[in-house]
């Protein structure tokens, strides 16, 4: 069904009038769906004319020791503009390897980003638990990591995530000494505001292998750029990993040749994706779904997109990796088959309960934004037809 867009802002307008408590009938989910794909299919095409323009473009492929150039309708992991050198290897863990372990222990932050995905819930997370450690979902004690390498097989890689570990960095340090001793690539996130040339040593003496700084949470503050560059004395690989929005695109530009100076490495454009916590910050904003999974602002990774071809045309010495959702999508897929899942199973999927139709009526009032293919509603799915 490739409903008319006229056809899907009358029909997105009635879904979002429903009370909370009404379900949509399985015709009004079939008209729902359809407009979905409608506007992800408008949304991929203008994508795919973005990335013919992007010189240097490589592709993540399995199998591959490094990116291939890429091509159009080449079946791929991610896409990166730079030197192959600087692909984070963290990145090739979580798409080629055994996944994002997550190691979590603190559950606060001292920053509040709009585009944080515990936006207005940072007083209320849960903490892990006085000496324990959150891996694989289950609670373990630092002296349990011996019986936990001796039974199961190693990761590629693990990821130390959720909130800002930097709050209570010095319990990390003994957790990185034992996964480093046994072998497992390291990489660790931080907004960097209290990142210090003793902290990062200390975490680098360890070894931690990346850090990775959230340098939107700032807005590319001078004080976390002069961190990166302290980071880089330290630890092996230093980087950026940050949701691109506006006003980090905005700043990226100007701060550019400063972040370039700092020997930041590499720099993963997380295409921002929304849940019930911070869709609220971003309201009024075109959306999508990508393969009715992750809910994202059009202009996000349309932004990582030109700041690719920016970085192509101009040679940057920084690395730019397109964490966009599709990546996010392929990570799964190789995750559970990493896993032994069945054959097409994946954990990726919608992030909220109930569908916000009514987030999606700004891009279906734009007169701007056309469908590439319209057709008339078959009957029983006309406007004014009782559909159930």
């Amino acid at each position: 069904m490739k409903i008319a867009k006229a056809d899907a802002l009358t029909w997105f307008r009635f879904l979002s009038d429903l009370p909370e408590e009404e379900t949509p009938g399985p015709r009004q989910q079939e008209i729902a769906y359809a407009v979905f794909d409608q506007i992800e299919r408008a949304v991929s095409a203008r994508r795919e004319a973005l990335l013919r323009e992007i010189p240097g473009l490589m592709a993540v492929v399995p199998g591959q020791p490094a990116g291939i150039p890429w091509q159009p309708g080449m079946a791929c992991c991610s896409l990166y503009v730079g030197p192959d050198s600087r692909y984070p290897r963290g990145c090739r863990s979580c798409l080629l390897g055994t996944g994002l372990s997550a190691v979590r222990k603190t559950n606060r932050c001292n920053a509040a980003c709009p585009f944080c995905y515990d936006y207005g819930m940072l007083d209320s997370i849960e903490p892990i638990g006085e000496g324990l450690w959150e891996i694989g979902g289950t609670r373990y004690r630092e002296e349990d990591l011996s019986l936990l390498f001796l039974l199961q097989h190693r990761p590629t890689g693990i990821s130390y995530v959720y909130l800002e570990p930097f709050i209570e960095i010095e319990k990390y340090y003994p957790v990185i000494r034992r996964f480093h001793e046994a072998g497992v690539h390291q990489h660790m996130y931080t907004n960097g505001i209290l990142a210090t040339p003793e902290n990062l040593k200390a975490l680098g003496e360890a070894g931690l292998d990346e850090l990775r700084f959230n340098l939107g949470a700032t807005n590319a503050s001078d004080r976390v750029i002069e961190a990166m560059a302290a980071a880089r004395d330290y630890i092996p690989q230093v980087g950026i990993e940050t949701p691109m929005t506006r006003e980090f695109y905005d700043t990226f530009l100007q701060k550019k040749e400063k972040i370039f100076a700092s020997g930041a490495e590499f720099m993963n454009c997380a295409e921002l994706h929304l849940n019930e916590n911070n869709l609220g910050n971003y309201w009024g904003e075109a959306m999508y779904f990508y393969r009715m999974g992750y809910l994202s602002p059009v202009f996000s990774r349309d932004l990582t997109l030109r700041l690719m071809q920016k970085a192509g045309a101009e040679h940057w010495p920084l690395l730019l990796h397109d964490c966009s959702n599709a990546t996010k999508f392929a990570r799964d897929l190789n995750l559970s088959a990493r896993e032994g899942g069945w054959f097409g199973r994946s954990g990726y999927g919608c992030e909220f309960s109930r569908i916000p139709y009514e987030a999606f009526l700004p891009l279906l009032e734009d007169p701007a934004f056309t469908f590439l293919e319209e057709e008339p509603l078959p009957p029983g799915y006309r406007p004014g037809d009782l559909v159930f």
